[in-house]
């Protein structure tokens, strides 16, 4: 079996890594920690543009990697195992072709709790993956009882 988490370092990432993770030991499955970096502006090209923006940018991809990285380690010091995996592009269209081409079985994302209209109005990418993706998908709530869950 395959799982891919979806993560987007929201107060709601701490929940996926851990269900997600809870189902792979419980079905010795894979696990893909899945983070969608945005794609770099075009106009910051490798050729052109200041070269104080492309170093921020790089910084926080770099970031982004580090946390990436620190839940895989905490999934594989659990025994799961666990591949991270950080790529660029639009969120929604990245996640269904990482999805194909890994042939994954379930689907683990968190929601962020928005209001329907905010959804209807800004999109919602849960929605989307839920129209799009032809495999389960479990969705993970925002803990809103204020109360912090233990890790793994």
């Amino acid at each position: 079996m395959k799982i891919l988490a979806g993560i987007d370092f929201s107060k709601v990432s701490d929940q996926v890594v851990d269900k997600a993770a809870e189902y792979a030991l419980a079905f010795n499955a894979k696990l893909w920690l899945v983070h969608v970096a945005a794609p770099d502006p075009d106009y910051i090209g490798y050729d052109v543009g200041p070269k104080v923006i492309r170093d921020q940018r790089a910084g926080v991809l770099r970031k982004e990697h580090k946390k990436l990285q620190k839940y895989a380690t905490e999934c594989t010091e659990k025994g799961v195992h666990c591949i991270p995996l950080l790529v660029q592009g639009s969120t929604l269209d990245t996640l269904l072709d990482v999805l194909n081409k890994l042939n994954v079985d379930l689907v683990v994302i968190g929601s962020h709790n928005n209001s329907s209209l905010y959804d209807f109005v800004v999109g919602s990418i849960k929605n989307e993956l839920f129209h799009s993706a032809k495999i389960p998908i479990l969705l993970i709530p925002k803990n809103t009882s204020g109360k912090k869950r233990n890790r793994l």
